[in-house]
């Protein structure tokens, strides 16, 4: 979309959870919930967010972050009085949602106050009650859902207070470093469903691992072996370690624009059977990535990218 007629259709809603730090599911169900979804309309007719929808999705992420309940902060957002219950989303053509499996009033509730909980224990530097908040919901939910429900929102809380006031840089290390740890927890598959290993790598220069291992935990729970090769791979480790493995797929993750050149992905060396080359993460030029390339929006769907099909691998 280009000119004023693309700028007034809006985001989608892959866009905007990049944009926000949450699974596009959560978007779907605050939409569906809450009536925080897209009012706008891309020239196809596609549903799309508008810069007010943005301005009201981030308000309610701020008061989830503070410790609100979602219900809430939605009403919070849609300048509803706090006594009175969300309005219904009017579903025009297309518009129709289908409920997640496990989501309902009492998970929400106990997501948020996991939320406050970790934020709180963050920010007090309590490493006891960070692991164990952080324990609990991995061995509750899974990694998927713990890492987009509880994990990412707290995260993006100390990055946003980080962004406004320069503070936090201890906060977010000593929650990254008991992170790790948590996700470390994961023991690999005994069995795992795949023959040839996934590789798992952060773009050069890019020192953003977290996302990485989470992944490496997911892949884990799903039965898929990974090889976890961290933060500032160089190409040519990359490519030697394509040569020495003969992965199954690969996945390399970019966080910032500066680390989100993909030239050199062009240059990786091919291997017998072909793998799956994967990015993630928001720093990429979505522009200049290889017709080749998949591009998970969340989580969720880099697990899916990576895991099937296994049968011939």
């Amino acid at each position: 979309m280009d000119g004023a007629a693309g700028r007034e259709a809006g985001l989608g809603v892959g866009a905007v959870a990049q944009r926000l730090g949450v699974a596009p599911s959560t978007l779907r169900t605050w939409d569906r919930r809450y009536g925080i979804g897209p009012s706008g309309r891309s020239p196809g007719g596609h549903r799309r967010y508008t810069p007010a929808d943005m301005a009201r999705l981030e308000a309610m992420q701020r008061q989830i972050l503070s410790g609100a309940p979602p219900g809430e902060a939605a009403r919070f957002a849609l300048g509803v009085p706090a006594g009175a219950p969300p309005p219904p989303r009017a579903h025009g053509a297309g518009g129709n949602r289908v409920p997640l499996t496990g989501t309902g009033p009492g998970r929400d509730e106990r997501q948020a106050a996991a939320v406050r909980g970790l934020a709180r224990a963050a920010m007090a530097l309590d490493r006891a009650a960070m692991t164990e908040t952080v324990r609990t919901a991995l061995r509750r939910d899974g990694v998927v859902r713990a890492w987009d429900g509880l994990i990412v929102p707290v995260l993006a809380g100390i990055g946003h207070k980080h962004a406004a006031t320069g503070d936090c840089v201890e906060v977010e290390h000593l929650l990254s470093t008991v992170l790790l740890g948590c996700l470390a927890e994961m023991p690999p598959p005994a069995r795992p469903l795949n023959v040839r290993p996934v590789l798992l790598a952060c773009a050069p220069e890019e020192q953003h691992s977290l996302p990485v291992y989470a992944l490496a935990a997911a892949l884990a729970e799903a039965g898929v072996d990974a090889l976890v090769l961290g933060a500032r791979v160089p190409p040519r480790a990359l490519a030697a370690a394509i040569r020495r493995a003969g992965p199954h797929a690969v996945f390399v993750w970019s966080q910032t624009a500066e680390t989100g050149d993909p030239a050199w992905l062009e240059a990786l060396p091919s291997s017998r059977p072909p793998h799956r080359l994967v990015t993630g993460g928001p720093g990429w030029d979505r522009d200049r990535l290889p017709a080749r390339v998949t591009r998970p929006a969340g989580l969720s769907e880099a697990v899916a990218a990576l895991a099937c099909p296994l049968g011939s691998s």
